[in-house]
């Protein structure tokens, strides 16, 4: 697989057709908007993905807010976009945009080294075809909700967003940050989100007979179904909620969460 770099030059990338044959899979950390200790435990995961897996899917929102501009990189989602990128020099990493991260630009695939989409990637795991797809805008019930969506994935809009001074403008985002997805804590409608999801997830299924597997995020419900013989859904659940992900291999797929290691205690200093 080639792609345009800088200067309209066709280069290599790394990626193939067959992403990896052990899949990690992570979505929806909302990095920024959480503790700090959240984002130290993400730091923590990426550093054992090599002992976990041998490529990594993270399947939208990552960060509350990502924007990236020609010139800047946000300060606060820094630690983890330097993490991604040496992580890249290791093993193939593929990202999906969500929709409070999918203005990636080629930010991205050009200084990281990932695999970046603003809202499907396709690629294999062994021989196993996998679509990966946030999930935004394809399930929602309300008419507020599409609209939002429409707006929000516009290119004025993110042509008018880059036109605002970066300082300016990651402070407006903060004033409407709960306002760019469904924040709902009410457990019988985000179980019905869940439902509708799965719901979507068989359809594409059905549509291309050729995936073996749709993974998906968005609903903060882990999810893990085998839909037609020998192909699944799969939702590894909000990294957010108890630090949770999924491995995927050509043969099938398994929902997990991750434990930091914890420090030594400091040792007293000794007696002089």
């Amino acid at each position: 697989m080639r792609h345009t770099g800088c200067g309209g030059r066709v280069e290599p990338t790394i990626f193939g057709a067959v992403l990896g044959h052990k899949l990690v899979v992570v979505s929806d950390a909302h990095l920024g908007a959480t503790t700090p200790s959240l984002e130290e435990a993400f730091l923590a995961f990426l550093d054992a993905v090599p002992d976990l897996g041998d490529c990594l899917l993270v399947n939208g929102d990552l960060f509350d807010f990502w924007f990236s501009y020609s010139r800047v990189i946000p300060r606060r989602g820094f630690h983890v976009a330097a993490a991604l990128a040496r992580l890249a020099r290791r093993l193939p990493i593929a990202m999906v945009g969500g929709n409070h991260d999918r203005w990636g630009g080629e930010f991205w695939e050009r200084e990281a080294g990932l695999r970046f989409s603003p809202h499907r990637l396709t690629f294999q795991v062994g021989r196993r075809s996998v679509a990966a797809i946030h999930g935004d805008g394809l399930t929602e019930p309300h008419l507020r909700a599409s609209l939002l969506h429409g707006v929000i994935n516009h290119p004025i809009t993110a042509a008018v967003f880059r036109a605002i001074p970066p300082e300016l403008g990651l402070r407006l985002v903060d004033g409407l940050s709960r306002h760019l997805g469904d924040h709902s804590q009410n457990e019988a409608a985000l179980r019905d989100a869940a439902i509708r999801q799965r719901a979507w997830a068989a359809g594409l299924l059905s549509a291309e007979p050729e995936l073996g597997l749709v993974v998906m995020g968005h609903t903060h419900r882990a999810a893990l179904a085998e839909l037609f013989p020998g192909r699944e859904y799969l939702n590894p659940g909000a990294w957010l909620d108890g630090y949770r992900y999924a491995l995927v291999t050509e043969t099938g797929a398994e929902l997990r969460q991750f434990t930091p290691r914890v420090p030594p205690p400091p040792q007293p200093a000794a007696l002089r």
